[in-house]
């Protein structure tokens, strides 16, 4: 028996993927800035950490799954976009509640925010440039970096579907195999 190189092609370096990396440093950010700005015992903290890691922790296992279940990927990408909406709401709620200032895109800090941020997906960087910033312009650089990785996981999720509407499911993959195997031997 031959192998085909297609059936059932190992899938799941989701740490190639941009959304992973950037859901990576809004992980970092979050740590870093709701242990820095809660009061210690604060529930807060620990819903933001985990919305935080549990969009990039669905990443991960959306793509791990992706290899044989096209709907288990499709469920945990929408999972980790929930998990980012949940975490956007603390940081607006964040700023909201102190009455600090949410940018808007009209807003010079937040285009060259938006600019430094479209370019570094490297958590190091975002680590090492907050320590010097207030929670105003944490919050707005987490916000920035949110709406960047959902945009980042829309796209992942549109490709996941288009892929199950072209070629199936692993059902549909193993018959189509099969059938191939059996008419050439």
């Amino acid at each position: 028996m031959t192998a085909h190189s297609n059936f059932i092609r190992q899938q799941g370096n989701y740490k190639e993927l941009l959304c992973y990396q950037k859901s990576v440093c809004v992980y970092d950010v979050t740590y870093y800035f709701a242990n820095k700005f809660f009061s210690r015992g604060d529930r807060t903290i620990d819903q933001m950490v985990q919305a935080a890691r549990s969009c990039k922790q669905n990443i991960a296992e959306g793509c791990a799954a992706s290899t044989t279940s096209k709907e288990t990927e499709i469920k945990l990408i929408n999972v980790a976009r929930a998990s980012l909406c949940e975490l956007l709401e603390d940081y607006e709620d964040y700023l909201r509640v102190r009455k600090l200032e949410l940018w808007t895109e009209n807003d010079v800090r937040y285009q060259q925010a938006r600019k430094v941020c479209a370019k570094h997906n490297d958590s190091l960087f975002y680590t090492v440039a907050i320590e010097k910033r207030s929670d105003e312009t944490i919050a707005n650089i987490a916000i920035i970096l949110i709406h960047q990785t959902d945009t980042l996981l829309k796209g992942l999720f549109n490709r996941a579907k288009a892929n199950f509407l072209e070629n199936g499911g692993i059902k549909e993959e193993m018959l189509r195999e099969r059938l191939a195997y059996r008419k050439s031997h």
